[in-house]
Parts: C-alpha cells; sequence; structure tokens
C-alpha cells in the first residue's frame, strides 16, 4: 500500500485522543464497567446497557470513589445510556455481555447476538468492533462478522476491522486489576490488530500479547479457566477419598505442597459464569468437529454433582449425630458464587440449599454481599439478615472475608449442643473447639 492509501485511512485512536469520536461500551457488568471507567479517562465513553435499571444504579456511582483505583470515577469523560441510538456517535465498539450456557449446558449467545445486531445498525466505513464476551473458537470470524456484514452491508477488513480480545477481569480481586494484567488482543488482519493493540495500550500498563488470529484468542480464554477446572476437579476426587479414609486433606495439602512443582490448587465448588462455564464452549466446538474431550467433560461432570454431593455427606454426618434430616435447621452461610462478591449467577450454594430442603431440613440462607431482591427473583431463596439459633448444622459455603474473621463465641451462640460446623473452605474451623468440624 502506498503512502497516500494509507493517508485516506480513518486515524481511529487520534480521534478518540482528540475526542472528535466516542468509544462504546457494549454491556456494563463485572467487564465492561471497569472497561468503560479505564477508557474514560483518555477517550470519550459511552456506556451502553439494556438494562435501564442498571444504568440508573451506576449513574449513581459515577461521581463515588472506589470504582477505578481508588479514585472518583466522575472525572471521566462518559455517557451512560440504554437508548441504542446513542451509538451512532462512536467509532469503536467493544462487546463485554454475558455469554452464559442454557439449560442443556449450550452456548448461549442470545446477548451477543442482539449487541452484534445493535451495533451494526451504527456501523460505518472505518469503525471497529471487538468482542471481550468469552464464544466458542471461531464465533467471531464464522458467526459475529458475517452478521455485521449482512445487517450493516459493509465488508470486514475492507469498510470495517473487528477483533477479539477475551476479558480477564477477575471479580473482587484488588491485585489483578485492568490495567496490571497482561492483555491479549487480535485482528482480523495486521492494521486491526496494530491499531486494536495500540488502543488497548492507553489504558493497560502491564504489557499487551498479539496473538496470531481471534481463533487463538478465543481458544486461550478458553485455556485459561478449563485448566483450573481440571485442577479443581483432581482435588475435589482426591478430598472425596481422603474423607472417606478419615484423613484431613489440608494436610495432604501441606506436604504435597512442600514439592517445588506441585500447583496449590484446592477443592470446592466451582460456580460462577466463567470456570463452570467456558469449559461448554469448547466441548461445543469439539462437538461439531466431531472430538472427543474426555478430561475436560468428566472433570465438569465431576465439578458440576460437587455441591449436591457434599449436601449428601453432610446430611449423613447429621444422621450419625441422631438428627434426621426433617429435623434438623440449617444455617447455610454464603450464597455468592465466590467471595468477597455480590455475583449470585451459577452458585453452587443454591447446589446445597436445594439437597437440604429437598431432605426435609429447614435452611436459613445468609450473606453479606448478595442482594436479597436478586436471590429471591433468581432462586426464589429468601435470604435472613441475621441467623435465628438454634441450628443443628451451620455451612460456611463462601469463604467471605466477614466469615474468616467469625471466632468460637460466635458458632457456640449459633450451634445447638452437639452441632456440627462444615466449614468447607477451611476459613475458620481452627479457631473452633467446641464442635465437631467438616471441611473438604
Amino acid at each position: 500500500m502506498d503512502a497516500s492509501a494509507r493517508s485516506n485511512k480513518p486515524d481511529v485512536l487520534g480521534r478518540l485522543t482528540r475526542h472528535e469520536a466516542a468509544m462504546a461500551i457494549i454491556g456494563l457488568g463485572y467487564v465492561g464497567w471497569p472497561l468503560a471507567l479505564h477508557f474514560s479517562r483518555r477517550f470519550r465513553v459511552i456506556g451502553y446497557d439494556i438494562d435501564p435499571r442498571r444504568i440508573e444504579r451506576l449513574r449513581g456511582r459515577a461521581s463515588q470513589p472506589g470504582d477505578l483505583d481508588g479514585e472518583a470515577s466522575g472525572e471521566c469523560d462518559i455517557v451512560l445510556t440504554s437508548s441504542a441510538d446513542d451509538l451512532s456517535e462512536a467509532v469503536f465498539y467493544i462487546v463485554a455481555v454475558p455469554t452464559p450456557v442454557d439449560g442443556e449446558k449450550r452456548p448461549d449467545l442470545a446477548a451477543l447476538d442482539d449487541a452484534t445486531r445493535r451495533i451494526a445498525r451504527h456501523l460505518k466505513p472505518g469503525d471497529y468492533v471487538v468482542y471481550e464476551s468469552t464464544v466458542y473458537p471461531g464465533c467471531t470470524q464464522e458467526r459475529c462478522i458475517p452478521m455485521l456484514e449482512r445487517l450493516s452491508g459493509l465488508a470486514a477488513g475492507v469498510d470495517f476491522k473487528v477483533g477479539y480480545s477475551p476479558e480477564r477481569i477477575n471479580p473482587g480481586d484488588e491485585v489483578h486489576s485492568l490495567s496490571d494484567t497482561v492483555k491479549i488482543v487480535s485482528g482480523c488482519d495486521a492494521e486491526a490488530l496494530d491499531t486494536i493493540a495500540r488502543i488497548y495500550g492507553e489504558v493497560v500498563g502491564a504489557g499487551l500479547h498479539r496473538a496470531p488470529n481471534m481463533e487463538v484468542a478465543e481458544t486461550a480464554k478458553l485455556l485459561e479457566n478449563i485448566q483450573r477446572d481440571v485442577n479443581i476437579a483432581l482435588m475435589n476426587e482426591c478430598a472425596a477419598l481422603s474423607s472417606r479414609m478419615g484423613m484431613d486433606f489440608d494436610e495432604v495439602l501441606a506436604a504435597a505442597s512442600t514439592k517445588w512443582n506441585f500447583a496449590p490448587y484446592r477443592p470446592g465448588l466451582v460456580g460462577g459464569h466463567c470456570i463452570g462455564v467456558d469449559p461448554y464452549y469448547l466441548l461445543a466446538k469439539a462437538a461439531e468437529l466431531d472430538v472427543r474431550l474426555p478430561l475436560i467433560r468428566t472433570s465438569r461432570q465431576t465439578n458440576e454433582a460437587m455441591g449436591r454431593s457434599v449436601a449428601d455427606i453432610l446430611l449423613r454426618e447429621l444422621a450419625a449425630r441422631g438428627k434426621a434430616p426433617q429435623q434438623a435447621r440449617i444455617l447455610l452461610m454464603g450464597f455468592t458464587y465466590k467471595e468477597n462478591v455480590p455475583d449470585i449467577r451459577n452458585t453452587k450454594s443454591m447446589d446445597l440449599f436445594a439437597r437440604f430442603v429437598e431432605s426435609g431440613a429447614q435452611v436459613d440462607v445468609t450473606d453479606p454481599h448478595a442482594d436479597p431482591e436478586e436471590a429471591r427473583e433468581a432462586y426464589g431463596v429468601k435470604l435472613v439478615e441475621a441467623p435465628h439459633p438454634p441450628y443443628d448444622m451451620a455451612v460456611v459455603a463462601v469463604a467471605h472475608d466477614e466469615y474468616r474473621r467469625l471466632n468460637e463465641t460466635f458458632f457456640q451462640n449459633v450451634l445447638s449442643e452437639g452441632g456440627l460446623l462444615a466449614d468447607l473452605h477451611s476459613v475458620c474451623r481452627h479457631r473452633v473447639r467446641s464442635f465437631d468440624c467438616w471441611s473438604l
């Protein structure tokens, strides 16, 4: 390409830097909101979400401290909207919508398709579209680009550019922030990759990894979480064996961890929207290609069954103490999918709750982070503000900081004589001597 042809190409980064055009973030959840805040320190940002209630909540936070590196987000150049018409001002779109699975554990791309359609209506020559939502390998090229082309009448790679940059946001993690984590970037061609990398480089200080194509970037995202799923499944199986043999698995892990190359994974309930979901996206692609992935499938089955398996073990522990499930009162502590976050999507505490209720037990659920209205709407579970003792068993299901600070007096106040403490993550069992303790 000669110099004159290059000079006619839109300078997207320059226009963003001069605030002559805007960047649009589609989806303002746990991925999109940090993206919007970080980029709005450098560019004019349109933060778009289809949920007007979320927009109102975020507007209320927009002048509050703590949303971005402890600084007030009110300093950002950002407009929050639920009107798709506002997207017409953008030249660089980032898609950060949820990509869950359906009831049959198949990829649910309804939100991704909806976001793509909305962008296509406003797509102009020279625009960029970057997907951050987790997808199966090939999805951006095979599904998203044809939809953008069909609905916009433009040609990808010629009229507009496309890229994929998998999100690496870890909710509740104050150490590995967006700016402090290496970002994978990819593009539909070399020009797209270069521009996308330069734009993300404006907010990511930890550096960029330029993947050779979008499929590699898509697969890398899945592999990151599948590796954790497989290793946690291994720990869950070994923990079950150790429990049957009367061994403390914490002691097994402590001994094994003395070897330099032992990976210190722990057993646990695997929920949420990443580890508990991403393997199904790779399995779906493998099935399409008639490729078997037995290790990944078996690991997912092991972890998926863990909640009810743990509940059954605990019910047997109660029965061994002479307490039939129909007579038992249980305090379930923690309903979010992981510690110190409000997110209850795909929470495995629900599996514990459902099995306990199914057995006839009376169950109270508490959580200092979960929204009671969301728990009721999503699962039909009523959260109690405070325990109503006495309980025959207290189950610390999520390792919230609030639970880590509990001492023996708390459990003496909530558990009946001879009660059982089930501390799934071993966050407080070593401070409690008055009761029998069980952990993974």
